[in-house]
């Protein structure tokens, strides 16, 4: 296959940061169809993944790294996910924990594969287009991972919301403390914090929308959702201002 320009962002704090709010906007803006407008999670779901395609088509047929373009089709991942989780574990009646299972084995049957057909999962050697869809492959499951195994630590494990998220965020101190102190694969290292900050997400998402009879802040799904839509928005902005997310290499 041809070679193909990088259209993977730089990965820097600014990138993790635009990550997690991406992926907790599309638990809120997920929760927002499902739930607040009740469409259903089916519904909604159909409606999510469809739109998830257009703007993955329109990332695949990219010639160039568009920011705005890359973080939309990452925002179309999270809220397909969550819709995706949702309609696993409530409508088939599936529950999270056995939700959160089966997406960890579809998750780690993707990235083997990945690994096998091109050799690595570093996102700096991402160079055609089948690389692109495993990668984009990876994330959409990943972050309907993230949903599921979010809303288990949150409800189901008796953690709540606020534990939830102080449990994801021990977790993601953990992997910067490898990423400094240790000589463990910055590639893994990678990958395990793209799928930690997908729970992280979600659970800080739920902790943002729900009643403070239930553990949470009471934004609501309105609320929450065009919050953090205008911060991802502003970041979106000054990353391109700044040239902040020139696509650079992963070091292995």
């Amino acid at each position: 296959m041809p070679n193909l320009p990088s259209k993977i962002p730089a990965v820097t704090l600014a990138f993790w940061i635009m990550k997690i709010c991406a992926t907790t906007l599309g638990e809120t803006a997920g929760d927002l169809m499902s739930m607040t407008f009740t469409i259903g999670y089916a519904l909604s779901s159909v409606i999510l993944v469809s739109l998830f395609l257009v703007a993955l088509t329109s990332q695949l047929l990219s010639a160039t790294f568009k920011p705005a373009l890359y973080w939309t089709v990452i925002l179309a991942t999270s809220t397909a996910g969550t819709t995706m989780s949702d309609f696993m574990d409530r409508t088939l009646g599936l529950g999270y924990a056995k939700g959160t299972l089966i997406l960890i084995s579809l998750l780690l049957l993707i990235l083997g594969i990945w690994r096998l057909s091109e050799g690595s999962l570093s996102v700096d050697k991402i160079t055609s287009r089948r690389g692109e869809i495993f990668y984009w492959a990876a994330i959409l499951f990943s972050n309907t991972l993230g949903t599921a195994l979010g809303d288990y630590l949150a409800d189901d494990s008796g953690l709540g919301f606020l534990g939830g998220a102080l449990v994801i965020s021990a977790a993601l101190g953990l992997v910067v403390a490898g990423h400094y102190f240790t000589k463990i694969s910055t590639v893994l290292l990678f990958w395990i914090a793209f799928i930690l900050t997908r729970p992280f997400g979600a659970t800080f998402g739920d902790l943002l929308t729900k009643p403070p009879a239930k553990g949470g802040l009471g934004f609501g799904t309105v609320g929450s959702s065009v919050i953090l839509f205008v911060v991802l928005a502003a970041l979106i902005a000054y990353s391109l201002r700044t040239k902040r997310e020139t696509p650079v290499k992963l070091s292995a």
